[in-house]
């Protein structure tokens, strides 16, 4: 394949005014084989060289695409029918437990799904990738027994020749925009954004920016219901708008399916997040006609213009705090600028590949094997994902529980600071400084070896690698890094590092009920 359509082109270079194209007209040229289409990485620059009424004028589709962790993805499987029949209640393939979600022998195998035996070394995903591979898998399966389904076990090896349906179904795919995943707490934590380092040491973003799909039509204009795409290496659907659709907040999504028969593992792949589980990362292109100058325009979009949002990922809450805008640029230039810091920016997505899809369905489109279909039905243009409705179990906070600290300076004598503790009736002290800014930590037992050791200045003694919790974290969060850490106590900071409290294993414990490193 030419690394670009352009080469051995013969485009039109002309200025005439622009016109209005349909669907049946784009068919009919793709038929003839002279139709002029572009990865919409190349139609940009064309309108930087020529002018967007000339790349119009010359253009009759763009390609667009993305490869990236697609975390909501799953495939429906027909196993066909065992003798005597079974009725499934529980299934597992290469140990992974699978949905049964429907008749006797349907079964869903969820991207994210752990294996039993392996955790998260494997998983949905690469059972997917295992199927579209060709090679052979081992089913297990358990029923109750009917009458008319009187089976109660079966194990066997299938490929996807034997499967009678082996659909790819992704119910949330092709995000417009994604947020800049950072972290703010004091240690390492570990998401579906990938390994994010403590004190905003790094950032995270995914998606593939100006060649993304909905980037290049934002307003869903000829991506909807019934839009024939690039899926996985083979041709699907978009089936509709993919759950948690937000159009209001510019994070529309798609639910897309296709025939994972025919697609090929270059552009589907499981894989695992460290600490975090298994996904599946699949290739989505979608053309886009361009039937007015208008689409045209929008399909001319740069990175610099698309922006999205620098996320604490570091605060486990549903509303994590935006730090700033930033756009795919900057992100794509592989550093940020946080807090008046430049920090390291990496994609969890790959550009290549999604690079690669684009000139991947331009050629298909090229060699008259691909068509273009226009949506049926548009997506919905407004409205946005609702949070759960939560009646009972409220999760409780570290606010809800937060004790005034006892705090020090570190200029202060040993002995003052041993009275403090007696006289307060606590085990822990805060050291700050002028401003009430976190410096350090000391705890009765820290006091008392000290005095029983000599040590004449409190500096000597101070802790100053603090753990600490803000104050809007869930207290399962907190107790968890409790435990982790071995400590009984952790101050309760701001973002600036103002001590507003500290909250104890005790305290938590009165709450809650147990032993928590008490």
């Amino acid at each position: 394949m030419p690394a670009s359509i352009l080469e051995g082109k013969n485009l039109k270079s002309n200025n005439q005014p622009s016109k209005k194209r349909t669907i049946e007209e784009i068919n009919t040229k793709i038929r003839k084989g002279d139709i002029q289409v572009l990865p919409v990485s190349e139609f940009k620059k064309l309108v930087d060289s020529k002018g967007i009424q000339v790349a119009f004028n010359e253009i009759d589709v763009v390609t667009t695409g993305t490869f990236g962790a697609m975390c909501s993805s799953g495939a429906l499987i027909n196993v066909g029918h065992s003798d005597p029949p079974i009725k499934i209640q529980h299934a597992w393939i290469n140990d992974v437990p699978i949905t049964h979600p429907g008749a006797a022998v349907d079964l869903f195998i969820g991207a994210t799904i752990g294996s039993e035996t392996k955790g998260f070394e494997y998983g949905g995903g690469y059972v997917i990738e295992d199927l579209v591979k060709g090679d052979e898998v081992e089913l297990r399966a358990t029923a109750y027994g009917t009458d008319c389904y009187p089976r109660t076990e079966v194990e066997t090896t299938i490929t996807k020749d034997d499967l009678n349906q082996f659909i790819l179904l992704n119910f949330r795919n092709g995000y417009q925009r994604y947020s800049c995943a950072v972290n703010g707490r004091d240690e390492i934590i570990y998401t579906y954004m990938g390994k994010l380092l403590p004190k905003y040491r790094n950032a995270t973003y995914s998606g593939a920016g100006e060649i993304a799909p909905l980037s290049n039509d934002p307003n869903y204009e000829t991506i909807g219901l019934g839009t024939k795409i690039f899926l996985g290496g083979g041709q699907g659907y978009v089936i509709g708008e993919g759950t948690q659709h937000s159009p209001s907040t510019g994070y529309g999504t798609l639910m897309v399916k296709g025939n994972a028969k025919q697609m090929n593992s270059n552009y589907l792949r499981g894989a695992t997040f460290t600490g975090y589980g298994s996904s599946i990362y699949i290739g989505l292109g979608i053309p886009i006609p361009l039937l007015n100058i208008e689409l045209a325009e929008k399909a001319a979009i740069r990175d610099e213009d698309i922006l999205t949002d620098v996320i604490d990922y570091g605060v486990p809450r549903r509303g994590r705090p935006t730090l700033r805008k930033v756009s795919y640029k900057e992100l794509k230039s592989g550093k940020l600028n946080l807090n008046n810091k430049e920090i390291k920016v990496s994609s969890i997505s790959s550009l290549e590949k999604a690079e690669s899809i684009c000139r991947e369905l331009a050629s298909w489109i090229q060699q008259g094997n691909f068509t273009l279909t226009l949506p049926v039905e548009r997506l919905s243009q407004e409205g946005q994902a609702k949070p759960m409705r939560q009646t009972k179990g409220g999760a409780a906070f570290v606010d809800s529980i937060l004790q005034k600290a006892v705090t020090c300076e570190e200029t202060e004598a040993i002995e003052t600071v041993a009275k403090r503790l007696i006289t307060k009736n606590v085990n822990h002290i805060v050291v700050v400084d002028t401003n009430y800014k976190l410096t350090g930590i000391v705890t009765s037992w820290d006091i008392t070896k000290a005095i029983a050791n000599g040590v004449k200045t409190l500096k000597e003694i101070i802790v100053t690698r603090v753990y600490t919790a803000s104050s809007n974290e869930p207290l399962e969060v907190v107790a968890k890094r409790l435990t982790q850490h071995n400590i009984s106590a952790l101050p309760v900071i701001d973002g600036t590092q103002k001590v507003l409290g500290i909250i104890t294993s005790e305290d938590i414990a009165k709450l809650v009920g147990g032993n928590i490193n008490g």
